[in-house]
């Protein structure tokens, strides 16, 4: 896995940070384990040790070390003050039906990891990001936008909103989510948009099949009011920081550079090493205090991906470990859907991090990529997603440093870095081939991944085949 950090020392700013207060909402049939897997966000609870000498030099240090897009993080959350008066008023309003997903994508904006995006998309906007990857602001500035953050709805719907300028969002079990403003409906041409983001319309995207195939003929843009912050009562909701509580608490532990890496499956070795010679490479550069952002995607992924909360459960064994340093390292969840639309796709996941305060972000081999749905190769080049970050417009102020491949090397039996004069030595463990490994209770070599967060990846695919054997017999009686 190839890594890169585009290098670039922002402006340091201090930003006023307001964390609202939560509500929960109901439970969107998630599946919930038994038992929680984290009974309290340990970042929030935990004080880092530091030297005399950092604290003395960190007492100026603000880590918000980035400004957001559009200069002001967006926070679309209704005052509690207010929200009774706004329940009231969308309850006359015509009503808007989300799916599970759709709620992802209004947690998404309405926390402002989309800044200066205030909505689902109207068509000038729309357009905008589809066909350039970002979005002119009114003083001229472009800011990054590569994917469409858009609300489908189909004709029964629009008939229903008339000339309606207002709609209430519901969500999927029919409570009140929000409100959204001063609307435009417009033509939602499926085809392009396919096109345009996967830059192909072969069958077998997992979102187009999940999302976009399945939805109406029409978008509706406009301003989001968000009545209360989004909960799922999953038993993960205390890691879904949104980018106010992320910037606050890297001011709290006097971070001086804030490293983000992005996964959706669960971290070996590979991963671990990489992420510590990013820290290593950062002091060596001087800094004193670099903290890792170990941020995995929490929202829609491919039904063969590891479930968030095996997942989650996975990463707190590393830390348990000690493969990731736990006084260096905060881990939250990112609540975006997963597109898999490669080069695409990883602008968008870089300039989130932006507004989340993090000024350097960690990009691997075929970052959001996937395997051709229908031919046997990979649907994107695996070097394009790192080339095409370090030149996207809007992403200048993200830093970036380029990185070897990592890969299992046979004569040490660890992770190290690829050593072209030995090829021979190396092995080369895809996410593929570990989830074959995990599936059928074979190891993978010593070094590979920490026992305890293999334990927890057999012991998921056991239950899921004992959950398997059971149903096999119903549908053969059936």
């Amino acid at each position: 896995m190839s890594l890169t950090i585009k290098v670039h020392i922002a402006a340091r700013f201090n930003l006023n940070l307001r964390t609202a207060k939560q509500t929960k909402l109901t439970d969107y049939n998630v599946k919930i384990r038994p038992k929680p897997i984290y009974h309290s966000n340990q970042l929030i609870a935990f004080q880092p040790k530091m030297s005399a000498a950092v604290k003395s030099a960190s007492s100026a240090i603000k880590s918000s070390l980035i400004e957001p897009d559009g200069g002001v993080l967006v926070d679309l959350v209704v005052p509690e003050s207010e929200r009774g008066l706004r329940t009231t008023e969308a309850e006359s309003m015509p009503k808007v039906k989300l799916t599970k997903i759709d709620l992802e994508w209004v947690h998404v904006v309405s926390e402002g990891w989309a800044s200066p995006l205030r909505g689902f998309m109207r068509e000038n906007e729309y357009l905008q990001s589809l066909h350039f990857n970002c979005l002119r602001m009114k003083d001229g500035s472009i800011v990054n936008m590569s994917l469409p953050i858009v609300l489908a709805i189909d004709d029964e719907t629009k008939e229903r909103i008339g000339s309606s300028t207002n709609v209430a969002l519901l969500g999927p079990t029919g409570d009140l989510i929000g409100i959204l403003r001063s609307i435009e409906i417009y033509k939602h041409n499926k085809e392009e948009r396919i096109a345009r983001t996967w830059g192909t319309t072969a069958a077998g995207l997992p979102y187009v099949e999940e999302v976009i195939t399945p939805a109406g003929n029409w978008l509706v843009g406009g301003d989001l009011e968000v009545l209360k912050p989004i909960k799922y009562n999953d038993g993960l909701d205390h890691y879904r920081l949104s980018p106010q509580q992320l910037r606050k608490e890297f001011d709290n532990r006097q971070a001086d550079a804030i490293f983000a890496f992005q996964l959706r499956n669960p971290i070996h070795n590979g991963h671990a090493l990489l992420m510590n010679d990013t820290r290593r490479r950062l002091l060596e550069m001087g800094y004193k205090n670099p903290i890792l952002l170990l941020h995995p995607l929490g929202g829609f992924t491919k039904a063969d991906d590891v479930p968030l909360d095996v997942r989650m459960e996975q990463h707190s064994k590393v830390l348990e470990d000690g493969v990731l340093d736990p006084e260096t390292t905060i881990v939250s969840i990112f609540p975006s859907p997963m597109h898999y639309a490669g080069p695409t796709e990883v602008q968008w996941h870089a300039k989130a991090r932006i507004n989340a305060g993090a000024n350097f972000y960690i990009v691997g081999r075929d970052p959001a990529g996937m395997g051709h749905p229908t031919e046997k190769r990979d649907l994107y080049d695996p070097d394009h997603g790192k080339k095409v970050l370090s030149m996207a417009v809007g992403l200048e102020k993200l830093n970036i440093l380029p990185f070897r491949v990592a890969a299992y090397d046979t004569v040490e039996k660890k992770m190290a870095f690829f050593d072209p004069s030995r090829a021979k030595d190396f092995l080369f463990i895809s996410g593929t081939k570990m989830r074959t490994f995990a599936r059928s209770g074979e190891n993978p070599p010593d070094g590979f991944m920490c026992p305890g967060g293999w334990k927890v990846l057999v012991q998921y695919y056991e239950s899921l085949q004992a959950e398997e054997a059971t149903q096999q017999p119903a549908i053969l009686t059936s």
